[in-house]
């Protein structure tokens, strides 16, 4: 059971190089996560996931190589869609909690489908929303 829903943020670091420990340490949350079973991304992470990939890792994954990693994610990870009524809450998430469009729909997905945890590099640490916790596990590094 999906426990823990991993924002794109997390994969992008998984693959970035040019910050080692960041890398490092993603790869390890990957890992823990996928052998648990615990972990979670929605269809809108795996999307923002190939596009981060092709903007700022081209020179490291091909669109060939991105494809195969979000394939990858998707057998090891539980892959929650995003509908119509996931975003409407979204948008009440812009409004009720202040939270960016996106990060919204990060959070109405977690919340949708009954997931505390969300670990992401760029969310708000620390901050909770309805249930919905957000935690950077690579601050500091």
């Amino acid at each position: 059971m999906a426990e823990i829903l991993i924002d794109a943020t997390i994969l992008i670091c998984a693959y970035d190089r040019s910050a080692p420990q960041k890398q490092q340490r993603a790869l390890q949350i990957l890992d823990r996560l996928a052998t648990a079973g615990t972990g979670a991304v929605s269809t809108h992470v795996l999307l923002a996931f190939g596009a981060a990939a092709l903007d700022r890792l081209g020179n490291v994954l091909t669109p060939k190589t991105i494809e195969e990693r979000i394939a990858r994610f998707s057998g090891i990870f539980t892959v929650l869609p995003v509908t119509l009524p996931v975003i409407r809450t979204g948008l009440r998430g812009v409004r009720d909690h202040q939270l960016e469009f996106w990060d919204a729909q990060i959070w109405a997905t977690a919340w949708a489908y009954h997931i505390p945890l969300v670990l992401s590099e760029t969310l708000q640490d620390g901050t909770v929303a309805e249930g919905v916790r957000f935690e950077n596990p690579l601050r500091g590094l």
